[in-house]
Parts: structure tokens; sequence; C-alpha cells
């Protein structure tokens, strides 16, 4: 990257990475003109929906058979939503009953299924949506930053699914399928620029290289400028980023009982941390002020945040006689730095000449970093290969990190100066669990299933003590170190009624489990720690394809119940980070998914979902923001009585629709036109309930217009997305001066895309 001298822009420019995979292409299509052409499956027929293929049970499944609540976005549907820059977070609000959310930027988004999730913003933080890639579960929120490219299927599976996956997983899972290598000497290349000098390319191939090793090599490079201007701050501009991310794959098959797949990846970010606006938001309401303006902002801190990633894992396999052996090995790496303006504005109220934009209490800039970061995990799994009425699975798992994480604090009225000694913590977590599943067929229209899983837990974190006399000194009043162990037993039950050839009936209840949380020791707050949670999932629905497989609807009712469900309460008037069980908590509601080709040439899909959650705890209180308008009753220590306010980022209402039409041309071309909204209800941000901290309705849009030719081989597009240029503030600080974040910014631009 480089900066011009008169704009401080920076500007796009070759890595080595881009000149390395611009040198393999030549040699790709050389491979492919001389390897003998792989065999082709039959061509979809036109305007019939195809099957979907998922491993939501651990094996390769109809999505029809599998009796919970699953969804998926694969293919264009995929390609439209990362075409302009966008990350992870794109994902949000495209299935039903996913919100997806970050105080940080493109580093460590926050998931919540059905409304259940986790808000805390520390290092150690444990969400209880856990996601899955490539096998390999990635449990530091940091991690679930890994950028999403050469996707062969995304699903999001609702609800506990602790038996057969991983850790932490009682709200669900988001489960992330690259594309794995194969014989065929495939690949392609996508590039796109845009608004904000907005630069995209993404590119993959296959080589081929014996008759038992064939390689995938896949990356994804991301580039914007700044375009947020700041006078007050030597950070000038603003809101840029490069994100660079490799993946290598290799495999092996020589046809036998033994085969192989080895998975190595990366990922460099450098740019903005999220940028905190201070009184955005217009008091009374959740509206911004009337003279908001997205490409300003008035801070007097350093903004910046960088991540490095690296990965790798081994997953072989075993073909005996009567069953299947799987050795499943993990391993990743993270270090990060993210600094920000907390207070959102310059200046202080204490001072002559004051701050602003608006009431600025006092300068708050800070930084939270991961100087150490290990995490290896291990599963065996037995798979029967039997073709009788009963099938099953059993295993062991081993999870073990190791976290160094730091927080840092500076002085913005003494030319930003780090104030004070670093604060060190670090964690241990060590899980353990064994595993097993079985499903048996009654009849050719009635399958059962059921899982079991016993799993043991602990944590262990200590936080160094600071200098005498540090001008941030620690709260010691419980002390700099804890630990947890705890166990616990979950199952799971699921059935499937074939009513006919076209349509099936599920039910599930289900149990999920999450281990105890420790916050270190910090300024403002004491250590403390937050007792386990388990929740029971209950859920029925059906699933059928319509119209000789012209449409394809599901529809899932659900209801689930949180005992001592961890929650977090920032901020408030004390500026306190505290971790809190609420005695009970519940989710129930509706999701709907439906496809359809309305004509062989235009396919629409529609999806949504209705959730209503609550706090079930009559006693639970919690602090609340200065200068906001708080709508719940407060006790006498002047604290809010959260009983019976929903769960914080738990939208009621979900709901995404696509449609593309296409019009054939000549030679095997098409003209093509595509859209995709997004919409999400109203959401409170906090526990507590104030007019100024719910996020307003967002309602966000994508079109697509380009042409296709050579039968698909070359693809030319324009695009937008957030096509309205809808500006909502979708998360908050509670600092007391009403400060708020927005969503990204209406982009446009070009694409192009060759398949090989």
């Amino acid at each position: 990257m480089q900066k011009t001298a008169r704009s401080g822009r920076t500007r796009f420019s070759p890595t080595p990475l881009m000149v390395g995979m611009a040198l393999l292409w030549p040699m790709a299509f050389a491979v492919a003109q001389t390897a003998a052409p792989a065999e082709t499956a039959a061509a979809p027929q036109a305007g019939v929906l195809q099957a979907v293929t998922v491993t939501a049970e651990r094996r390769a499944e109809n999505v029809k058979d599998v009796p919970s609540s699953i969804s998926t976005i694969s293919g264009e549907k995929f390609d439209v939503l990362n075409t302009g820059g966008m990350d992870i977070r794109m994902l949000s609000g495209r299935v039903p009953s996913l919100n997806i959310e970050s105080s940080f930027g493109r580093a460590f988004p926050r998931f919540y299924i059905r409304g259940y999730g986790n808000t805390d913003f520390r290092s150690n933080a444990s969400q209880p949506v856990s996601l899955i890639y490539d096998d390999i579960v990635q449990e530091n929120p940091i991690l679930k930053g890994f950028p999403v490219f050469d996707v062969d299927r995304i699903e999001v599976l609702a609800g506990p699914q602790g038996t057969l996956f991983g850790r932490n997983t009682p709200a669900g899972v988001v489960k992330i399928d690259s594309v794995k290598p194969s014989k065929s000497t495939d690949g392609y290349f996508n590039a796109s620029y845009g608004t904000y000098g907005t630069a995209a390319l993404e590119t993959a191939f296959n080589l081929p290289l014996s008759g038992e090793w064939n390689a995938r090599i896949s990356a994804q490079l991301q580039h914007r400028d700044n375009w947020v201007k700041n006078d007050k701050s030597p950070t000038k501009d603003l809101e840029g980023y490069d994100d660079r991310a490799v993946r290598v794959q290799a495999a092996y098959d020589g046809g036998g009982m033994f085969s192989a797949l080895f998975n190595v990846h990366g990922r460099d970010l450098n740019g903005s941390a999220r940028l905190f606006r201070a009184n955005i938001i217009k008091k009374g309401t959740n509206d911004l002020v009337d003279d908001f303006d997205p490409a300003r902002i008035y801070t007097d801190g350093i903004n910046k945040q960088n991540l490095s990633n690296t990965g790798a894992s081994a997953k072989l396999k075993w073909s005996l006689t009567d069953f299947n052996v799987y050795s499943i090995t993990g391993y990743e790496t993270v270090n990060a730095y993210s600094r920000g303006d907390i207070d959102g504005g310059y200046g202080a109220a204490f001072l002559p000449t004051g701050g602003g934009p608006g009431f600025i209490p006092f300068p708050s800039e800070s930084a939270a970093g991961v100087r150490d970061h290990q995490q290896v995990t291990q599963e065996i799994r037995l798979e029967s290969k039997g073709k009788g009425p009963l099938t099953w699975q059993a295993g062991a798992y081993l999870f073990q990190e190791k976290l160094g994480f730091d927080s840092y604090t500076y002085n913005t009225l003494a030319n930003n100066v780090q104030s004070g000694a670093t604060l060190r913590s670090d964690q241990t977590n060590d899980t353990y669990a064994v595993f097993g599943g079985l499903t048996y067929a009654v009849s050719d229209a009635l399958k059962l299933r059921g899982g079991l899983r016993y799993t043991q837990d602990k944590k262990n974190l200590n936080t160094q003590p600071l200098p005498a006399g540090d001008p941030n000194p620690t709260n010691t009043a419980n002390g700099l170190g804890s630990s947890s162990d705890n166990s616990q037993v979950s199952w799971d039950m699921g059935a499937t009624y074939k009513l006919d050839k076209d349509t099936n009936l599920f039910g599930r209840v289900a149990t999920g489990f999450r281990g105890a949380s420790i916050q270190p020791a910090g300024p403002f707050g004491p250590l403390n720690q937050a007792n386990p949670e388990t929740t029971t999932s209950f859920e029925v629905g059906v699933k059928s394809d319509l119209f000789d497989k012209r449409a394809r609807a599901s529809v899932s009712l659900f209801h689930y119940d949180v005992k001592d469900q961890q929650l977090t309460a920032v901020g408030g008037s004390n500026n306190a980070v505290r971790l809190l069980n609420a005695k009970n908590s519940m989710g129930e509601g509706v999701e709907v998914n439906f496809d359809a080709y309305l004509t062989p040439n235009f396919l629409v899909t529609l999806s949504g979902s209705y959730n209503q959650t609550a706090i079930q705890d009559p006693s639970l209180a919690v602090g609340t923001c200065g200068g906001c308008t708080v709508l719940n009753t407060k006790n006498a220590a002047g604290l809010a009585l959260i009983d019976g306010n929903p769960l914080p980022n738990a939208p009621k209402w979900i709901a995404n629709v696509t449609a593309r039409y296409g019009i054939p041309a000549a030679n095997g071309g098409e003209y093509f036109i595509y859209t995709d909204w997004a919409y999400r209800s109203e959401t409170n941000l906090f526990l507590y309930k104030s007019a100024e901290f719910t996020a307003p309705p967002l309602l966000e849009g994508g079109l697509r217009l380009g042409y296709n030719w050579g039968n698909g081989k070359y693809e030319a597009a324009i695009f937008g997305r957030n096509i309205t240029n809808q500006v909502r503030v979708t998360g908050a600080i509670d600092f007391n001066n009403l400060t708020g974040f927005i969503n990204d910014p209406r982009t446009y631009g070009v694409q192009f895309k060759m398949t090989m």
C-alpha cells in the first residue's frame, strides 16, 4: 500500500500474494490444456431446483431429511453478497434468525441466532453461536472474522448442536465449507472496483499434481480508501482497509482405504477500527441528529487496527470394512491490536474550551490486543457404513486454547501517549468431550435420531498486577485470578416423517451447554465470573418440494429456554463491564424459507423469521446511561430492572428477498438482473431499554445488472450495495453522550469474472 503525498488517501498497489497468484494463472491454464478432461455432471434442468445437500449431521444428506431448521447460502447468492469488499457480516439477515454485528469493524464479529448471542467485547469472550470453518471450530471471536471466499456452501443450523459439533453451541452453528481440491482443472478469477476505491480480487484454481494428489489454492484481496475525514486527530482519514487472505489445500486419495485433506490458511488485515461518533442520536428518539454527515468525524484519539491469523488442519479418513474412522486436527493462532477513541469526540466538558461535538464528559482512548494465542483441536470420530436401518457415529473431542490479551489506555490530552502500564491477562481453556449418535429407520416413512455428549470445560485466568502508583489502578476487590471447572451432559432427539415423496415433517428436542466465563479485573471494575448456562430447545416443522421441484418451502416453529444465561452489562454511568447470570430467558418464533422458479428464467427466494425473546429475572438490575431516556423502572439503588426486556441485538423480524431474471442471448449468452433485499426490525442494543439506544429498522438492498457469455465462462456486471443509501445507527457505546456507529455506505461499481 502507498499514500499519495497530496491527499493522504491510500492507493491500491500489487502485493507479493497478488503477483504470485497472477503468475500461477497461466500455469493453471497450461495444465488445463494438457490434462485429460474431467467428467462433467449432467446439466441442471432449466426452471427446476436442485436438491440441497448438507452435512448438519456430519453426513452428506438431503436437507429435507434432517430433523432440524437449516438454511443455506451458496452459488450466485453468495457471490453477489461477496461483491464489493464485504466481510462476514454480509450474512446477517440473509437467512432466518441470523444477526451479526461488531463494535470492532471487520474484526471480532458477534453472532446471534434466534436472538441468542453475547454482546461481550473482551478478547476472551465466548459466544453461544459457534463458527465451524472447514470442520474446525473458530472459538475466539477474532477468529470468527476470517474472510469467506471460494466457498462451496454455508449452512446455518439453528438451535443447540452440541452433541456433534465442537463446543459452546447452545444457540446454533454457522458452518462454512470451502471448495475442496478435485481432479478437474478448473478455477476462476473475480475482480471488482467501486466507489471509495473499493477493490476486490478473488481467485482460485485446482492443480492436479498426480494420480493420487490434487491441490487447490484460493485467495481474496480487499481494499477500500479512507473516506471519512477527521480534522481533530493525527489520524486524519479513516475507514479504509486492506484485508488479504489465502488458503492452500492438498488432497490425497489413492483409491484405497486411506484419504487425507490438508489445509493451510492465513489472513492479514490493516485498517481502521470501528468509528465511534459522539452525540449522533437525537435525544428522546433513535433518529440521527439533523446535521449528521457520515463522511465526517470529530475525534482527537488515534484510530487503527491490525490483525494476523494463520492456521492449519489435517483431515484423515480410513475406510474400513464396517465403519469409517476420521481424525480431524486443527491449529489456529491470531495476533490483533485495535485502538479507538471511545468518547467519540474531542476535548472534554471540564476544559476551558470544552469539547465536541456536543457533550464529552471526559476523554477516553483505549486499545485491546491479543499478544499470544494458540488453539489446538483434535477429534476422532467413527462412522458406520452399514446399509441397514441403524446407523451410528461416536467419537472424542479435545480443545485447548492459550490466550494472552492486553488492555491499554492513552492520555488524549497529552499527545495520545500511553498512560500507565499495559494491563496483561492470560487465560487457558481446556475442553474434553465424548459423544455419540444413532439414527434408526423405523419404516420407509419414519426415521428417529438421538445424540448424547459429555463435556468437561476448564478455564484459568490471571492478570498481572500493575506497578504501585499506576495512574489507572486495577480494581483488585475480587483478586487477580480465578478458575472454573464445569461438566455437563447434553442430548438431542429428533424424528423425520415422510408424508409423501415430496414432503417431510420433523420434530426435535435438544439441549445445549456453555461453560463459565471469567472477565479480568480492570480500572473500572473487579474480576467477575458468570456461571455456566444450559439451554433446552423444541422445534417442529415441515420441508417440501412443490410444483414438480419448481419450488421448495420449509417452515419451523421453535421455543427455547435458557437457564442462567450469561449476559454482559456494558457501560452505564460508571463505565463498567460486568458479567451477569439471568435466572431464565426465553425465545420463540417461526422461520420460513421459500424458493421458486416463477418461470424457467425467473428465480425468487424469500426467507424470514419472527423471534420473541425475553429476560426472565425479576430481581436482575443493571446500570444505565446518563443523559438518555431510560424506559425501564429503576430500583432503590437507581439501577434499571430488566425483567421482560428482549435480549440485546435480537430483532423480532428478519426478512430477505432475492430475485433473478435472465434473458437468453445468442451464442450461449445471457443478460440478467439480480436484486437482493435484507430487512431487520428495530433492535434493543443494551440490556436496559432506552429511546436512544434502540437501533431503528434497517432495509438494505442490492442490485446487479450483467451479461455472461461463453456458456457462463465469462461474466461482466455493474452492481450497487445499499442502493437506497440508508444510514442507520447499528450499535452504540454506553458512554453518557449518545455515542453510536453506523452501517456501511452506499457503494456501486463494476465486476468481471472468468471461469476456467
